[in-house]
């Protein structure tokens, strides 16, 4: 008897665990200039989510970033910079300063959104669900450049550490493969 009731417990847990996290596409955000929106916006895209920051090491890869977004946009990739300041401070400004500093140094043409917190408390709820315990890939982003992969259904498909550039092969042929999936 203690058993299934222990079994019936740890069930209902995991359902009601399940319920509180949001999918992605529900997840609110705000974009640079501070309106509300959510990933619902890109529904059938190919999402690939980047922590940034402007006075980093990895800073150059916007100009990476921006072209592959360029080269895949017609076919359905959004490529999406969520500014941070978690990692050295390396984020210090306001959003403004940040839309200034990507279009003027980089030509950033992607989407890009408010600043917030990818590790730590309070983890902003997309880095809850990309990272977090119950999260598609637990454990914190490391740096700057963190980019997460996420396909036309919605599903995260592969997290990419802060050094490895969008334009690795291996990088490229995940992106084409989740373009392909219509």
């Amino acid at each position: 008897m203690k058993h299934i009731l222990l079994a019936l417990m740890l069930a209902a847990t995991a359902v009601i665990g399940a319920e509180t996290q949001k999918p992605l596409k529900d997840v609110p955000l705000k974009d640079i200039d501070g309106k509300d929106t959510s990933l619902k916006a890109y529904s059938g895209k190919v999402l690939l989510i980047v922590n940034v920051a402007s006075k980093c090491g990895n800073t150059p890869q916007y100009k990476d970033l921006e072209a592959a977004y360029e080269k895949y946009k017609d076919q359905g990739l959004v490529i999406m910079g969520f500014p941070c300041n978690d990692f050295g401070g390396q984020e210090p400004g306001t959003n403004e300063d940040v839309k200034t500093f990507c279009t003027s140094k980089y030509n950033v043409t992607f989407p890009m959104f408010d600043k917030l917190k990818v590790k730590g408390e309070p983890k902003h709820p997309l880095y809850e669900a990309l990272t977090g315990k119950k999260g598609a890939f637990p454990g914190d982003v490391k740096w700057n450049f963190g980019k997460f992969l996420i396909g036309r259904d919605g599903k995260p498909i592969m997290r990419i550490e802060p050094a490895t550039k969008v334009d690795n092969p291996k990088v490229i042929a995940a992106i084409e493969k989740a373009l392909a999936e219509k």
